[in-house]
């Protein structure tokens, strides 16, 4: 279970003072009666996913894993960072395993598009296309460039090397998934883009990279009971939700996630897409940013130790790393660095982290969340996937805004349209 301390946040406010609130707003998403209560089919999900279509994403992931160098995911926004976040974050920076997993369809540069079909021209691929509609423009774009080459390299049989995941029933690239012979996977109608990394949309990139999905549903399962009381002494994702608002009406319209890790950098923008998508509407919500330190002490540390106080600090910390390291000793010590010698490199991370919670805290004035998972594997991603669509639900309800919507995303598209000159 995920742990939460407010003890450095400076509440002026008690966080039960909220809880009658709460209760309303946890009866509300329990009993489907909230704003946007047609996207909640995620808060049931590790009972209700479909088992048949769950076992023919492994099996599909291992043919995968053993015709590809190279797998190919094409989509934007939720259709491809909770992917990415998990990857990264279970497998790490580095990872040797087969099929190397690259994604497309999330940019208009054609740099990148570019080199992307340069690298993979003499690889054996895989492609995996995720879109609802079909009609994503960045998406259909890379599309049909990575669809042309698959044709042009493997003739008849790109059809059994591309995967849609896509709507069940309706839309563009659903008949021409149907046309092509493609194998399909659904995206589900109740569980909306953001929150969609717990369904085929993410878990068939993350099988093929060589992560246990059955892990991550049982993280997703337990996480159901563990945030799903809305007792806020016995729940921290409503805890961190209510202690969001708290902070927000004293006047802190940022929110800098903090975290300690390189490999989970796509966390954080997983977390922004999540949180700012869900609650920048309406003329409310706060906005998200993100740092990995200590890298991030070192640029945009100054602004948080002294400049406005617009903003506090979340930090996810992790208990566990994947791999640690012991600090050598070196006889000449010319670098002075033997007072490190054979302690941990974590451990050094964790004083780093402690060091700088301190200063920002007590110096800086600035206000700290900290949440803490236990390391970063499977289990723990699909736990926090709960915790945190329980928190934004929640934190956003209270704003009374719909938290499952995005009706700004489509404003930019009209204007870009307009301009491409399409009808």
């Amino acid at each position: 279970m995920i742990q939460l301390d407010l003890q450095h946040a400076h509440l002026k406010e008690d966080v039960k003072a909220y809880q009658e609130q709460v209760n309303q707003i946890d009866e509300s998403l329990r009993m489907k009666t909230c704003k946007g209560n047609d996207f909640i089919g995620w808060m049931t999900w590790a009972n209700d996913y479909d088992k048949e279509e769950f076992a023919r994403i492994k099996t599909c992931a291992q043919k995968i894993q053993n015709d590809s160098d190279v797998f190919v995911v094409c989509g934007i926004g939720g259709s491809y960072l909770g992917a990415r976040a998990a990857i990264e974050m279970i497998n790490g920076l580095y990872a040797q395993k087969k099929p190397e997993i690259i994604f497309m369809g999330n940019t208009f540069s054609s740099s990148y598009i570019a080199q992307v079909m340069d690298y993979i021209k003499d690889k054996e691929v895989s492609v995996n296309v995720i879109s609802k509609s079909g009609t994503t423009t960045e998406t259909s774009i890379a599309f049909r460039i990575l669809k042309q080459f698959m044709e042009g390299k493997y003739g008849e049989d790109a059809k059994h090397r591309i995967y849609a995941t896509t709507d069940k029933a309706r839309g563009t690239l659903k008949a021409l998934a149907d046309k092509e012979g493609y194998e399909t996977f659904v995206i589900p109608d109740d569980i909306g883009g953001r929150f969609s990394v717990i369904t085929p949309v993410g878990l068939l990139p993350i099988a093929v990279a060589g992560i246990n999905i059955d892990d991550i549903m049982k993280g997703l399962h337990d996480g159901m009971g563990e945030y799903g009381d809305a007792d806020l002494d016995k729940n921290p994702a409503y805890r961190y939700a209510v202690a969001r608002r708290i902070l927000q009406n004293e006047g802190y319209d940022v929110e800098l996630f903090v975290n300690y890790e390189m490999q989970m950098q796509m966390i954080a923008e997983w977390w922004k897409q999540l949180f700012g998508e869900s609650e920048g509407k309406d003329g409310k919500g706060i906005l998200p940013d993100s740092v990995c330190n200590s890298t991030d002490l070192h640029s945009l540390g100054q602004f948080v130790q002294d400049g406005k106080k617009i903003l506090f600090e979340t930090n996810l910390y992790v208990e566990k790393p994947m791999i640690d390291l012991t600090f050598p000793s070196d006889d000449e010590n010319l670098d002075n660095m033997n007072y490190l010698a054979g302690k941990s490199i974590d451990w050094v991370n964790k004083m780093a982290a402690k060091g700088t919670l301190q200063a920002h805290e007590e110096t800086g004035g600035v206000p700290n969340i900290i949440i803490t998972m236990p390391d970063m594997s499977a289990y723990s991603f699909g736990n926090m996937c709960m915790f945190y669509f329980k928190a934004i639900a929640m934190t956003t309800l209270m704003n009374d805004s719909n938290p499952f919507n995005q009706p700004g995303v489509e404003v930019y598209k009209k204007n870009m349209f307009k301009l491409l000159g399409k009808e």
